[in-house]
C-alpha cells in the first residue's frame, strides 16, 4: 500500500547483526542478492558478528548461502553483492566493537540496522548503538519474538524507545511479506460484494490452520523456550485476524492500516484456560535439548472473540502445530446458512454452508464455495467451490520485500507498538495459566481435546496441503 503522506528517505547503508548466523545463510544473503538483481540496493552491507571472520570468510559465506537457496543466475549480481560486503567482528557488550562499526560506516548516516540475532541480545545492542551515536538517524529492524509474554515486550519497547523514534523501529514478522496475506487485505477492500456480509450478521465463524507436517527439526531447545503460542500464534496467526477483522483504513497510508490493526487487538478478549487446549507430539520429550517431563506445546488451538460492533458473538478458531497431518496454512470463513430450509439438502444437513476460504501456503489460492444444483427433478446440490486466484509466478520472498521496505523506510508490513502490546494482553493469562498438554500421534490433527473448542454440530476444517 503506498503512503501518501509520507515520503521516508532511503538508507544509505544496511547493518546486519548476526551476518554469521542462521537466518543470514538461509533467508538474508538470497534476499539481499534478489535486491540486488532488482537493482534496489545500492547500499554498503556491513555485517557484525562475534567471530573475527576476515572479510574473505564473510563473502564465501554470503556465496554459500545463495548458492543452496537456488543457484547463482546472475554473477554480476552476486560480484555487486560481494564488493558492498563489510565486517566487523566483536563482542557486543564491547563499546570498542560499535566504535568499529561507526568507522566502517564512514559518511553513511542513514543507516538501517537489522537485528538477526537472539532476542535476549536486543537490549545489548540496541544501547551499544545508542551510546555509539549510531541510533541518530537511523533505523532498527527488529526480529521476532518481540518479547515472551506483556512485561518483556513493554520493556524491549521502552528500550527501543530510547534509542529510536516509534516510525524508525521495525518490528519484522517474515509472515507479512507472504504475497498470499497481503491478499487478504486487498482482496477484502478492492471488492464491494464483501463488505456487505463481513459481519456478526452473516459469518457463523471463523477458522485459521497454520500445520506443518515435521517436528521441531532439531531446535528442540529453542521450542522449550517458546512452545507454539508464542512462536506462531501471538505473531502470525493474529496478523492474519487482525487483517481479516479491521475496518477500512481512512486512508490510503501504513499508519491508517496500523490503526485499525491495534483497534483489532485492543478489542480482543483476554484468554481464559477455558479458551485454549494444548497438545505435543508423542516423540518430542526425545528431542534434543527438550526436558523429560516437558510441557511446552507443540500444538495450540483457541477460540477467540473480538468484542466489537462487526464482530461480537462471532467465534475464531485458531490452531497451530507440529508434526500434524499436512504443511498447509489456510482461513476459512463461514457464512450462517439461509434462514428458510426450503431445499431437501439444506445446511446444516449438509455439514458447512457457504465459505470462504483463503489458502495461504503451500501455494496461494481465494475460493468461495456456493451450492449448485444437481441435474433432474429432485433440489439437490453440492457444495462448489469457484476458484478465485491461484498462485501468481514471480512473487518476491517475504524476507526480499521487507527488507527492500526498511531501507525504503516503508513501515507498512511491520508491526507497531501499541499492537504488539495489545497481542501480549490476549494471551498474557494462559502463557502460565492453563491445563498440561495433551499427547496426539505424529501425523493426525492434533489432541481430540480441541474439538471441545468448538460450538454445537462445528467441526475443524483440515486443510488439504495439495489443494
Amino acid at each position: 500500500m503506498d503512503n501518501i503522506h509520507n515520503h521516508p528517505t532511503p538508507a544509505d547503508a544496511l547493518v546486519v547483526f548476526g551476518v554469521t548466523g542462521d537466518l543470514a545463510h538461509k533467508m538474508i544473503f538470497p534476499a539481499l542478492y534478489a535486491l540486488v538483481k532488482q537493482g534496489t540496493l545500492a547500499v554498503p552491507i556491513v555485517g557484525v558478528a562475534a567471530p573475527q571472520w576476515p572479510l574473505e570468510q564473510l563473502r564465501e559465506y554470503a556465496k554459500d548461502s545463495i548458492q543452496q537457496s537456488g543457484q547463482i543466475d546472475d554473477p554480476q549480481a552476486l560480484d555487486t553483492l560481494l564488493s558492498v560486503l563489510r565486517y566487523v567482528g566483536g563482542d557486543y557488550n564491547d563499546p570498542e566493537t560499535f566504535e568499529t562499526l561507526r568507522k566502517t560506516l564512514g559518511e553513511a548516516c542513514r543507516p538501517t540496522h537489522y537485528l538477526a540475532i537472539p532476542p535476549s541480545l536486543f537490549a545489548t545492542v540496541i544501547k551499544g548503538l545508542s551510546e555509539a551515536g549510531l541510533s541518530d538517524g537511523a533505523r532498527v529492524v527488529i526480529e521476532k519474538p518481540f518479547g515472551r509474554d506483556l512485561a518483556s515486550a513493554l520493556e524491549l519497547n521502552r528500550i527501543a524507545l530510547s534509542a529510536f523514534p516509534e516510525h524508525s523501529i521495525f518490528r519484522i514478522d517474515h509472515y507479512l511479506g507472504k504475497e498470499a496475506i497481503m491478499n487478504i487485505l486487498y482482496f477484502r477492500f478492492a471488492n464491494s460484494f464483501l463488505e456487505p456480509i463481513w459481519n456478526r450478521n452473516y459469518v457463523k465463524s471463523v477458522q485459521i490452520t497454520l500445520s506443518e507436517n515435521f517436528g521441531v527439526k532439531g531446535r528442540g531447545g529453542f521450542y522449550e523456550s517458546a512452545g507454539c503460542l508464542r512462536d506462531v500464534i501471538q505473531n502470525h496467526l493474529f496478523q492474519i485476524i487482525a487483517l481479516l477483522a479491521m475496518e477500512a483504513p481512512a486512508f490510503q497510508g501504513y499508519s491508517a492500516v496500523h490503526n485499525e490493526k491495534a483497534k483489532v487487538f485492543q478489542a480482543m478478549r483476554p484468554l481464559q484456560a477455558a479458551d485454549i487446549v494444548r497438545g505435543q507430539y508423542i516423540g518430542y520429550r526425545q528431542e534434543q535439548g527438550v526436558a523429560e517431563d516437558s510441557d511446552v506445546e507443540t500444538f495450540c488451538a483457541l477460540r477467540l472473540f473480538i468484542d466489537s460492533w462487526r464482530w461480537e458473538g462471532v467465534p475464531w478458531y485458531v490452531r497451530a502445530g507440529k508434526c500434524l497431518a499436512a504443511t498447509a496454512a489456510e482461513v476459512l470463513v463461514e457464512l450462517k446458512p439461509p434462514p428458510q430450509k426450503l431445499f431437501d439438502d439444506s445446511a446444516p444437513i449438509s455439514g458447512l454452508s457457504n465459505y470462504l476460504r483463503f489458502r495461504l501456503s503451500p501455494n496461494s489460492a481465494v475460493a468461495l464455495a456456493a451450492r449448485v444444483k444437481h441435474p433432474g427433478k429432485e433440489f439437490i446440490g453440492d457444495l462448489r467451490e469457484l476458484f478465485l486466484l491461484e498462485e501468481l509466478a514471480g512473487a518476491e520472498s517475504p524476507y526480499e520485500r521487507l527488507l527492500g521496505d526498511a531501507l525504503a523506510g516503508d513501515g507498512a508490513l511491520f508491526t507497531r507498538e501499541d499492537s504488539v502490546e495489545a497481542a501480549w494482553a490476549v494471551v498474557d493469562p494462559v502463557l502460565t495459566a492453563h491445563d498440561p498438554v495433551h499427547p496426539y500421534e505424529p501425523g493426525s490433527w492434533g489432541p481430540k481435546q480441541a474439538d471441545t473448542l468448538l460450538g454445537t454440530g462445528e467441526s475443524w476444517h483440515n486443510p488439504v496441503a495439495t489443494a
